[in-house]
């Protein structure tokens, strides 16, 4: 599939208010899109960005898990080419040991049935733009299961299955569809994890580099590099070393 540039190109960032949804925001204005809708649940959560006046910036209020709210962004953001599902979730426990299946639900909810809504809503939009992209921000959590998230591996592993199943159903259309399996990134949902962390602003530059070079599996990082690279040569081990608590 050929690449997408961001240049030029009007682009759409779920989850926007912090991490690495602001760094998509700020990184595809330094990098010369022509439109950037930021969206959260709440709005104002988006002063950050509305602060940077710059009149490229179009925010929206939007909550992936409700379908009238994608819905609505899909009327008004008809002219997307580029959709980044950044939208996500996550929480912690074991599941034999007093986890919440509430907390699961949620990540699920919102990390696979989210980006479901929001790629079958801005599809045809997509369709009609000439094709564009999607990149699906993933981890790779959802490569081998992660001892102390298990709810939210199965939450990423199902959004790496969607992501495949997207892509197949979307190629005819010439929508690149990507997934993105970041490492541990400098945001609020990492804060506890014990390892070296990339920047959400070197994850967003990398993302959209490998969006413009046709990439369709996307390792941010070179934690997440090392992951995939140590999954291709030993998976077993890999397992082991996650069950392990790395």
């Amino acid at each position: 599939m050929p690449g997408v540039s961001i240049k030029d190109r009007v682009v759409l960032v779920s989850g926007s208010n912090r991490g690495i949804g602001k760094s998509f925001v700020e990184q595809a204005l330094a990098m010369g899109a022509k439109k950037v809708y930021a969206t959260a649940r709440d709005e104002a959560s988006l002063a950050d960005l509305v602060g940077l006046n710059d009149s490229r910036l179009v925010t929206l209020t939007l909550d992936v898990t409700r379908q009238d709210q994608v819905d609505a962004a899909a009327a008004t953001a008809t002219d997307v080419e580029i959709l980044i599902n950044n939208s996500g979730v996550g929480g912690g426990g074991h599941i034999t040991a007093g986890h919440d299946e509430a907390a699961a639900r949620l990540e699920m909810d919102v990390n696979y049935f989210g980006t479901m809504k929001m790629s079958k809503a801005f599809a045809p939009i997509l369709s009609a733009n000439g094709g564009g992209a999607i990149a699906n921000i993933l981890s790779i959590a959802g490569l081998s299961s992660f001892l102390f998230a298990p709810g939210y591996s199965a939450s990423k592993a199902a959004g790496r299955s969607l992501t495949q199943a997207l892509r197949a159903e979307l190629a005819q259309q010439g929508t690149l569809v990507a997934g993105v399996f970041a490492g541990p990134v400098d945001t609020d949902m990492a804060k506890n994890v014990p390892l070296e962390k990339a920047t959400p602003k070197s994850v967003a530059i990398h993302v959209f580099d490998a969006i413009a070079n046709g990439e369709e599996d996307i390792f941010p990082d070179p934690r997440a590099a090392e992951f995939a690279r140590q999954l291709e040569a030993d998976p077993k081990a890999a397992e082991k070393a996650n069950a392990a608590g790395f």
